[in-house]
């Protein structure tokens, strides 16, 4: 590969700023626009930046497809985990208000919260997976 020195710069200039905001959008979705999906496009997006200025092989150091694999899972079982504990607490699946015994307002804070991770976790993975699929292709 190649050195460019400027996208390289350039790069390491803005992907903290693109992981910082994708970390904003997920933890502010419960409040305002965005969420778990945005926030795992976001993130993905500045990875796949990664990949393609560094190259395929560093990224893959970064973060190996066993990761991924366990991202995706991790993600799922925290979002059908959320429903489930909603459930074993006398209400319904993903019904929030009785994740806490004092307040439903927080317990529907924190449920949103804990899907919204769940998602975004899952999405990142995912758009990370298929990145990696297209991107080995040739090899």
């Amino acid at each position: 590969m190649q050195q460019y020195s400027v996208p390289r710069l350039i790069t390491k200039l803005l992907l903290p700023l693109i992981l910082l905001f994708a970390l904003y959008v997920q933890f502010h979705g419960d409040f305002g626009p965005g969420g778990g999906f945005q926030a795992g496009v976001i993130f993905a997006a500045g990875f796949v930046l990664y990949a393609l200025v560094y190259g395929l092989d560093n990224a893959r150091r970064i973060m190996p497809p066993w990761l991924l694999r366990v991202g995706v899972s991790l993600g799922v079982l925290i979002y059908a985990g959320v429903g489930v504990a909603g459930m074993l607490l006398g209400g319904a699946f993903l019904d929030y208000g009785v994740l806490d015994s004092h307040d439903p307002v927080h317990g529907q804070h924190l449920g949103i919260l804990l899907v919204e991770l769940g998602v975004g976790i899952t999405v990142a993975s995912v758009m990370i997976s298929i990145f990696y699929a297209f991107a080995g292709r040739g090899r």
